[in-house]
């Protein structure tokens, strides 16, 4: 009976661990939440009721001025008032919005002993339908992978609040974000692959599989983007943090911390791919030597390394699709356009995520063959 208990505990270990963590990390403050442009403001939905164009000026696609609406505030300490807002217009495609009547909108209420001085419209309401897309993938992914489903969710919100809870603040801070990023990313990988394996030689063999492609990675990202002169700068907004009275940052440590992060997943991925192939090998066949196991893995991995390697530049380049269909509308030379540092910097983060998945596989293989193929069992 005791010893089952000790089993029982030592299979769920690693879920009540991560539940714990994720609890934590819920409560966790960032030490951010009490900005003082968001003093004396009140954040709420609200239902456009009409709305008034008058003040928009209109330059082909291009709007500016201001759009005035009469709006019913559904949340806050004024719930249920009428009030007029205003929707600035910037000239901007990319951040400028139209209301009509019957939308819902996010608003900022700015007050003062219990009255409204003013209500600003930062955007559309998307809330609502953002839970219910996250609800709905909870659900599937659950119906689906049961167990394995509910620990995917677990490793995700665990994943998602480490970056905003500790990455981001950390590095606002002033930490080294390479050193926080790789941290972050080596934690996270116990982490998940411990959801995934327990506490057992699996776990070992995906681990330091994928902590030697991450760190393989990290290398790389730093000669390279000092090789290829990038600066940080490259990323979307990172301008806007110096001008926010961040000017001590160091953008390009940030973009280098960025390359790893961004190919952590699919080292993970292979790592536990690798690992998995190798065992479901020695069970079928628990007489093989530890180098037939590890050539097994190798072959794995030779397979899965041609489609992540795509992955990788498919979800990379994804984002700047607009922008290489505006290099081809002005007949841009290819020479120019692999020279341009924003191009280069995707072109970093491509080859050099898909160099941690060339180290991840050979080493994952050869740890999961001599961990695997021993006859002591799987457990520690």
């Amino acid at each position: 009976m005791k010893q089952l208990y000790k089993k029982y505990i030592l299979s769920h270990l690693p879920f009540m661990i991560c539940s714990i963590l994720l609890c934590i990390l819920i409560a966790l403050p960032t030490g951010y939440e009490d900005a003082v442009i968001y003093q004396g403001t009140d954040r709420c939905k609200a239902e456009v009721l009409r709305t008034d164009e008058s003040a928009v000026v209109h330059s082909g696609l291009i709007r500016s001025g201001e759009q005035y609406c009469i709006v019913r505030l559904q949340g806050g300490i004024f719930k249920g008032q009428e009030t007029e807002a205003y929707n600035m217009l910037s000239g901007s495609l990319e951040n400028d919005k139209i209301y009509t009547v019957g939308d819902f909108a996010m608003v900022v209420v700015s007050h003062q002993n219990g009255e409204i001085l003013s209500v600003n419209m930062i955007d559309h309401y998307r809330m609502d339908k953002e839970f219910l897309l996250m609800f709905f993938f909870a659900v599937v992914l659950v119906i689906f992978a049961g167990k394995t489903g509910l620990k995917s969710l677990l490793s995700f919100a665990i994943a998602v609040l480490s970056i905003w809870k500790i990455l981001v603040p950390a590095c606002l801070n002033g930490v080294n974000p390479i050193l926080a990023g790789f941290c972050i990313v080596i934690a996270l990988t116990v982490v998940i692959i411990s959801l995934v394996y327990g506490y057992d030689r699996r776990f070992l063999a995906a681990s330091s599989g994928a902590v030697l492609g991450t760190m393989m990675t990290c290398i790389l990202g730093i000669i390279f983007t000092d090789l290829f002169k990038i600066h940080g700068a490259v990323m979307t907004n990172s301008e806007s943090l110096l001008y926010a009275g961040f000017e001590n940052l160091n953008l390009t440590q940030i973009f280098m911390a960025s390359v790893f992060i961004g190919a952590s997943g699919a080292i993970m991925d292979i790592a536990v791919d690798i690992t998995s192939a190798v065992n479901e090998v020695v069970e079928k066949k628990p007489e093989i030597s530890a180098k037939e196991a590890v050539l097994s893995g190798i072959h794995v991995g030779r397979a899965a390394m041609g489609t992540m390697t795509t992955t990788l530049l498919l979800a990379y380049s994804g984002g700047y699709l607009t922008l290489l269909m505006v290099f081809m509308a002005q007949g841009t030379p290819i020479y120019n356009i692999l020279n341009y540092k924003y191009v280069a910097s995707e072109i970093l983060h491509t080859i050099v995520g898909s160099f941690g998945l060339v180290a991840v596989a050979p080493f994952t293989s050869l740890m999961s063959g001599f961990l695997l193929t021993r006859k002591n069992g799987l457990k520690l």
